[in-house]
């Protein structure tokens, strides 16, 4: 258990900084697949607004000081300005700029989990529920591409990358609870360890998603190639049987 998180860990860290070398002043792009868009629309959109509370408006205006100033660059002093509040109210919160970093990452997966619960419900069968989980990795992935490069890049830079698996913990327990009904169904392999399968999901559709957004121009020919075989990958790794 402890070597296989070790790898999870490692894992994360390589992906992190090859973020690095991103820059951060790239326009928002808009999903193509019009289908998930109508999707990602749902989730809330990274604009401070006056019925947030005052630490989602620091968190908010830090995601756009960075993306403006770059991390490096950026003082509190230029957070604080575009959220609206008092540099002691950013204290309160926060001891450092770097330590908003969790904070941007939890806000990603508390908006994914149920986004994700909302897409795949939507499907009865098995392997329609497979396709809309990869479908939905890569859309989100896409459309915050910017949000997350800043994430991987800023907890590289501090101590706080040690919180990683904990961030992600409610997106594996989600599904780690849905491969296990699935199992009871009858519906994957009868010896599928749906705890660790949750993170090998997990990591193999953000790590594919990633590699055609995050660190390359990616064409819409080898997205769908990618997309294709990540999805082969998973049936076969799940033991569901394509008719």
């Amino acid at each position: 258990m402890m070597m296989l998180d070790h790898i999870y860990s490692l894992f994360r860290l390589a992906r992190i900084y090859s973020s690095l070398i991103l820059t951060f002043n790239e326009e928002r792009t808009i999903l193509t697949n019009r289908h998930f868009l109508a999707k990602m629309n749902d989730i809330q959109s990274f604009k401070v607004g006056d019925d947030m509370s005052k630490r989602e408006k620091i968190m908010l205006a830090a995601i756009d000081a960075f993306k403006e100033k770059g991390i490096e660059k950026t003082t509190i002093s230029d957070i604080v300005k575009a959220a609206g509040v008092a540099q002691g109210t950013f204290y309160l919160y926060f001891p450092s700029k770097l330590s908003v970093m969790p904070a941007i990452a939890e806000h990603l997966i508390a908006q994914m989990v149920p986004a994700i619960e909302k897409e795949l419900t939507q499907h009865a069968d098995v392997l329609d529920q497979a396709d809309a989980l990869v479908e939905f990795i890569f859309a989100f992935t896409r459309q915050y591409r910017d949000v997350l490069a800043l994430t991987y890049s800023g907890l590289a830079a501090t101590e706080h990358l040690k919180e990683w698996e904990d961030i992600y913990e409610p997106i594996y327990k989600w599904v780690a609870a849905f491969l296990e009904k699935a199992k009871q169904d009858k519906r994957v392999r009868a010896n599928l360890n749906c705890q660790y399968a949750a993170k090998f999901i997990i990591g193999l559709l953000e790590s594919s998603a990633e590699q055609m957004y995050l660190f390359t121009e990616t064409d819409t020919e080898e997205v769908l190639i990618q997309k294709r075989e990540v999805k082969q990958f998973l049936l076969y790794a799940l033991g569901i049987e394509t008719p």
